[in-house]
């Protein structure tokens, strides 16, 4: 379908004027409404744009991102911070931080938690559970002869040291620790008998072979893992984590006592903190060929959040290193499968890996490598249906419709700790562009810590833009259609009416509450439609309009 231009922000400059390199490249109606949130690397500033690319609001930190940042519903920063890598020589990598700050809108930390040691470092991300405490994950030193003994491949530790992972979860009100998981509570290895895990691999899958490497560590290395993203999901009480350098995502059970997750039995599972499912990479435990990869080098997996297209089901950024063909980025959403969600556990048949045997859905460019980021990087489904990227290499954020048509694009102008003027080259430094970006995150306008705040736009974030800054906020079409939908009853019993304007909308679908498709139907021509529901049992559903727009309906009996 040919798409319809309603509005584009490449600005054509006059004869002699340097051509567009940074900030808002491209906006059309079908965007998401909202600010997108972002912690350049170079920076100590977090800065919240609009549309527009112009400057809503800029915090001014005492430290550059360790990786993440986050905006609460109180109107707060929460951001991970860091002197540097060399702040921590134990631990001196790329995403190691010493602290996680809450910082209100003027700029006060009014909330600081630190973990970093000559044993412990936290790293990259966080979540904020339900309760408001934090799920952080972290490494801890494990010396030579701890990590033989837990029979490690002696030469696989050409470091003399390996760094675990492990999540701790901090409790906000006193910042002390609650709960604590540990990868090196669930090891099997199959090297040396007379050590500690040794068995059969590809006979426990819910354990993880110490001498499984991968990525930048093939060779062995003491970053062993480099776990870069942590979420969770509360209807399940479970946490996903990622290793980027096996190129694995993992689930564990949250609802055990620290005592049970260093163990095989307990929590709702009743497997302890073993691993209840993983997917990416079944050469980890036995259960395939390079053939069956699917994942090459990954961050930021998550769950969907209720109330969004294809919710309850997992997407991440698959940056794509070294996959057959070329290396190239997408990004990817599958539903795991699962046994049961009151025991939160997961279909698993003897000798075969993890399904599914490939992703639900993926995004990719055209020319493939069109947004290829070799580590960072992220994604977030929108409201709206759409999808926001960040390709974290070059510090491009870019949203893209159902139709996977681009509506917005934008370059991050903060480069080396400096802005750079609007034509200028993004520089490289040590080999890596100096605008990078670990993730970035729309926050749409009803959200709750936007609320009583000044959002009056400044300037675009660039130097030397083009004046007058010819850019207006679009009216979306999930606006307009707002007033006009109308779902009715709600609750309902056996049939449900939408009513609609003609020609906006081409589609209904029904999903449940876990994000699975259970209804579908075309609207082109038509107004108005009545929806059988009675062989859908009771609970919450949401229909979606053509993918811009979505409502909430419980069906009762």
């Amino acid at each position: 379908m040919k798409k319809r231009l309603l509005f584009l922000i490449i600005l054509c400059f006059n004869l002699g004027i340097k051509s567009q390199t940074v900030g808002l490249k491209q906006y059309e109606v079908g965007a998401q409404d909202g600010y997108v949130l972002f912690g350049p690397f170079s920076s100590q500033n977090v800065y919240l744009i609009d549309n527009c690319g112009r400057l809503v609001h800029k915090w001014e930190t005492d430290f550059k991102p360790a990786a993440a940042t986050v905006f609460l519903g109180n109107g707060h920063l929460l951001k991970t911070a860091s002197s540097g890598p060399p702040a921590n020589p134990t631990f001196a990598f790329g995403g190691g931080g010493e602290h996680i700050q809450e910082i209100d809108w003027d700029g006060n930390v009014v909330w600081e938690f630190t973990y970093s040691d000559s044993t412990h470092r936290m790293h990259h991300d966080f979540v904020q559970l339900p309760n408001g405490n934090l799920l952080i994950p972290a490494w801890e030193l494990k010396t030579k002869a701890e990590a033989i003994q837990a029979g490690r491949d002696t030469t696989l530790i050409p470091d003399g040291v390996l760094w675990a992972e492990f999540i701790i979860e901090v409790d906000r009100e006193n910042g002390e620790i609650v709960w604590e998981w540990h990868f090196w509570d669930h090891l099997i290895q199959d090297y040396d008998a007379t050590k500690d895990n040794y068995g059969v691999i590809a006979e426990h899958p819910e354990l993880l072979d110490i001498n499984r490497t991968g990525g930048p560590t093939a060779a062995g290395n003491k970053n062993w893992l480099h776990i870069n993203s942590i979420d969770y999901n509360p209807m399940m009480d479970q946490i996903l984590i990622n290793s980027f350098f096996i190129s694995e995502l993992f689930i564990i059970d949250h609802s055990t006592t620290t005592a049970e997750a260093a163990t095989h039995s307990g929590g709702n599972s009743t497997k302890g903190g073993d691993l209840l499912y993983r997917w990416g990479n079944p050469q980890n435990y036995d259960h395939g060929t390079a053939d069956n990869r699917t994942v090459f080098g990954s961050h930021n997996a998550h769950w969907i959040k209720e109330g969004l297209a294809d919710a309850g089901k997992i997407m991440f950024f698959n940056n794509g290193n070294g996959r057959p063909g070329g290396s190239h980025s997408s990004i990817d959403i599958i539903a795991p499968p699962v046994d049961s969600y009151d025991t939160g556990q997961y279909i698993y048949n003897a000798g075969v890996a993890y399904g599914p045997t490939a992703t639900e859905w993926t995004y990719e460019a055209d020319p493939p490598e069109g947004f290829y980021s070799n580590f960072l990087s992220g994604a977030q489904r929108l409201p709206n249906g759409n999808t926001l990227i960040c390709s974290g290499a070059k510090g491009r954020f870019f949203e893209i419709n159902p139709e996977k048509e681009i509506v917005w694009e934008y370059v991050n102008p903060v480069a080396g700790g400096g802005i750079i003027s609007q034509g200028d080259t993004i520089p490289i430094i040590n080999g890596k562009y100096a605008n990078i970006v670990f993730r970035c995150t729309r926050y749409t306008t009803d959200f709750p810590g936007l609320a009583g705040v000044d959002l009056t736009p400044g300037d675009p974030v660039e130097l030397d833009f083009t004046q007058p800054y010819d850019c207006q906020i679009l009216a979306t079409t999930p606006k307009e259609l707002d007033n006009q939908v109308r779902v009715f009853p709600n609750p309902a019993g056996n049939f449900i009416r939408v009513e609609y304007p003609e020609h906006l909308v081409e589609y209904l679908r029904v999903y449940n509450a876990l994000g699975q498709l259970v209804k579908s139907s075309e609207l082109t021509g038509q107004t108005a439609q009545e929806i059988d529901v009675t062989n859908l049992r009771r609970g919450v559903y949401f229909l979606d309009f053509g993918g811009k727009l979505m409502r909430k309906v419980i069906i009762t009996r």
